[in-house]
């Protein structure tokens, strides 16, 4: 079969609307759009940095004009999603539960060979929790021996549940101050949940079809992505049996030099978006893979909260801006919950000129970030152009 060849501005539609950002409220509105959101895009990254609202929450609020945060929750104790660390932490839909179990087997086989001090650790937590029910770290005695060297050096009771959970026997759930509560999986999971391991050969069809749901198109790198736990897994493989069989084609992109993409067969090519403005999460579907946004969109962006202070050009936090196909700001922000005030430290605008209506769907679209962020005010310290944000700020205080 003949490659489908696509200009770049119709590869950028296909990406965004696979993202759910072809238009607002593309998922509807409701505790029912978050679900369809996460059935959507087959899984959605968790992120602790509290900057301003945390980024599973964020890439909902992008979404869906009414969400509330306290949603993700109801759908997890409702069995109908579920948090596990693939290739990051995140929810994932409940009915793709058993394609979780590969990962926790090779969690299992092949993760760091454990102590026999830390294997006694995690059968004493496991026995703890069948018995006295969900547990917190902070239910554990400080069992540190030696005092902790930074970030990551967990103590032991800490280490003994992360195991537990990478390897399947606990699952959790959050507090609403965001700290895991690990629980037995028969108490988290729907009775009529489906527990069997899939054969190799499915479970790498299912990770090449999730991954090009969400993105449109890909390179075998991102498809690779969600599979890169699992040693062996068969993801090269199934896909050129699926581009055999048509139900993977290949893509080429005018003016883009690069190793094959790929897009599902039954993908419409004909999208059309809405010119709507979204303030996006750095861990957004659409900005995860910075590479993609540098071939399709033009777009070099690096989230500087892990670059030295000195180096940093936009900002520790900066959130990207679209509207419609083009990135068009970069936004680094604070919400400063106690003063309720969302603080711009640096509005970057591309070098884009901008009409009336682009700048007053910015307007639109930073009202309702200050309301998500639970702050009344916003403050802004900084832009490269002046112009741009007069027009802002006036159109904020009508």
């Amino acid at each position: 079969m003949e490659p489908i060849s696509l200009t770049k501005s119709q590869a950028r539609k296909i990406i965004i609307n696979a993202a759910g950002l072809a238009r607002k409220a593309q998922f509807g509105e409701g505790i029912e759009a978050v679900y369809r959101v996460i059935d959507h895009l087959g899984f959605v990254q968790l992120d602790t940095n509290y900057v301003v609202e945390r980024a599973h929450h964020h890439v909902m609020a992008a979404r869906i004009p009414d969400y509330q945060t306290e949603w993700l929750a109801e759908l997890s104790e409702d069995g109908r999603i579920f948090e596990y660390f693939t290739s990051d932490a995140g929810y994932l839909p409940g009915h793709d539960f058993r394609y979780s179990l590969p990962v926790k087997e090779a969690f299992a086989n092949n993760g760091k060979p454990m102590t026999p001090a830390e294997t006694r650790m995690m059968k004493i937590a496991l026995d703890r929790v069948e018995r006295e029910g969900p547990l917190m770290v902070s239910d554990f005695d400080d069992d540190r021996i030696e005092a902790s060297t930074g970030w990551w050096d967990w103590r032991p009771a800490k280490v003994a549940l992360e195991r537990l959970y990478l390897e399947g026997q606990l699952m959790i759930s959050r507090t609403k101050a965001f700290q895991k509560i690990y629980n037995l999986p028969l108490n988290l999971i729907s009775p009529e949940t489906d527990l069997t391991m899939p054969a190799k050969e499915e479970f790498a069809r299912y990770i090449i079809r999730r991954t090009l749901g969400a993105l449109g198109i890909a390179y075998v790198k991102e498809l690779i992505w969600r599979a890169r736990r699992v040693k062996g897994n068969m993801v090269k493989t199934e896909l050129e049996k699926m581009v055999a069989d048509g139900e993977v084609q290949i893509v080429k992109v005018d003016g883009l030099k690069s190793a094959p993409l790929y897009i599902l067969s039954d993908q419409n090519l004909d999208i059309k978006l809405a010119e709507d403005v979204f303030i996006l999460s750095p861990f957004d579907i659409l900005n995860v893979f910075r590479h993609r946004l540098k071939d399709f969109f033009n777009f070099d962006y690096q989230i500087e909260c892990f670059v030295p202070a000195a180096k940093r050009k936009y900002g520790y936090f900066s959130l990207p801006i679209l509207s419609g196909d083009t990135f068009i700001a970069r936004m680094d922000a604070k919400a400063d919950r106690k003063q309720k005030v969302l603080i711009i430290h640096n509005l970057h605008f591309e070098l884009i000129e901008l009409d009336q209506i682009a700048i007053e769907k910015i307007i639109e679209a930073l009202k309702a970030f200050v309301l998500f962020n639970q702050c009344r005010n916003i403050i802004f310290r900084k832009s490269n152009n002046e112009t741009y944000l007069e027009v802002i700020k006036k159109g904020l205080s009508n």
